[in-house]
């Protein structure tokens, strides 16, 4: 067989603009990322979880009197029905979170009779019950698979102290709960990535938005997007000490492959979210009296950067997911839910694109996403091939 290889123009559809959308601005060279306007820096300081998912959703900050009511709405959506626990009983303890977590999502459909329904009020309802189900899921699996019972939610605490109260059993303390609280706001949106791009895809054939959430847990589920700080902390227990560093670093570099959480498919400069992350990893660290993590981080990105601008001669730039890796272990995180913890964020901005796709931007672009490729396959442009019977193959 002849072999025939064409260069293949925009792989991965890098650069390429396939929509517009109000929601979100990631300014690559200049380090931004912007929700509806609002530079993250603003938002982690300032803004509640639950404020980020009305302005994503809604398109604006709430008044007080809106964000009491979006609260309430949430807490009555974060009890799930008993047979979805049944369900998660019925699987092996060993399953991956996330395998298990993209199962387990469709079932919320049970408690919403709006699907089906026209109306943009209709998916907000639906977007509200996803955003609070997935967090009581996510929490509940863990405390299945570990054999622990189930623990309800406590409607007096936030969406970020409930989800760590269920996954515990016990609430946390109020500077804990703040910096998960920045963590969700921090990972809540990112314009076009790999599963925002899925959910999209999935709303643009007008599936419900179950499916597309569903599809974007997929997504999110891969090591080189939502697994990426698991690798992170991978590689941070193989170095194990500060010393082990330098040969590390060089070893990796050697062999062509990558320091994970560092680089970035879009910022040319430090992640935004990363340089927030940090002084939360430390601080983690701090309280939890394991502040080698955090340490060892620091080092690793100063010398990983210095050494590969020696041998690369470029830059290379930190990315969320290199500080979030020690922010979550040392909150003594389960490192297997550490993708599910990107999911109960990012549901809220994956449900914004899904709105947006069905009801605010259908008309600047067709309404099914189908994009071509360049066949380099058998013939390559010259006769298709003849068939050939059976027996004279």
């Amino acid at each position: 067989m002849d072999e025939c290889i064409l260069p293949v123009k925009n792989t991965g559809l890098r650069g390429v603009d396939v929509a517009s959308s109000k929601i979100c601005d990631v300014r690559g060279k200049q380090g931004k990322l912007i929700y509806r306007g609002f530079l993250i820096e603003d938002l982690a300081k300032n803004a509640s979880f639950e404020e980020v998912c009305f302005l994503l959703l809604y398109e604006r900050l709430p008044k007080k009197q809106e964000l009491e009511a979006f609260n309430q709405s949430l807490k009555q959506k974060r009890k799930v029905p008993e047979n979805i626990f049944s369900f998660l009983k019925t699987l092996p303890v060993k399953m991956n979170p996330m395998d298990v977590l993209q199962m387990a999502t469709p079932l919320l459909i049970q408690t919403d009779e709006t699907i089906g329904e026209s109306g943009i009020e209709n998916i907000l309802f639906s977007a509200e019950n996803l955003i609070a189900g997935i967090a009581t899921i996510t929490a509940a699996w863990d405390r299945i698979r570990n054999k622990k019972n189930v623990v309800p939610p406590d409607n007096d605490l936030n969406h970020g102290a409930n989800f760590l109260y269920m996954l515990n059993g016990e609430k946390p303390d109020d500077e804990t709960a703040r910096v998960f609280d920045t963590s969700l706001v921090l990972h809540a949106e990112h314009s076009f990535n790999a599963s925002t791009f899925t959910a999209r895809q999935v709303a643009s054939t007008r599936a419900h938005i179950y499916a597309a959430i569903s599809a974007a847990i997929g997504s999110l589920s891969g090591a080189l997007h939502g697994g990426a700080n698991v690798r992170v902390m991978k590689m941070l227990k193989e170095i194990g000490s500060v010393e082990k560093i330098d040969a590390y670093i060089n070893d990796i570099l050697d062999s062509g492959e990558l320091i994970m959480g560092l680089g970035h498919a879009v910022y040319q400069t430090d992640d935004p979210r990363a340089i927030i992350i940090a002084p939360m990893s430390k601080r983690m660290g701090q309280i939890a009296k394991q502040p080698q993590w955090y340490e060892l981080s620091r080092e690793l990105e100063k010398k990983g950067k210095a050494a590969f601008k020696a041998k690369k001669h470029s830059d290379i730039y930190s990315n969320v997911d290199f500080y979030s890796a020690s922010l979550f272990y040392t909150m003594g995180i389960a490192t297997d839910l550490f993708s599910p913890l990107f999911a109960i964020s990012r549901v809220s901005g994956w449900a914004a694109h899904v709105i947006e796709e069905q009801y605010a931007m259908a008309a600047p672009k067709p309404s099914l996403y189908r994009p071509g490729a360049e066949y380099v396959g058998e013939y390559c442009g010259h006769d298709e091939c003849v068939f050939i019977d059976m027996d004279n193959r």
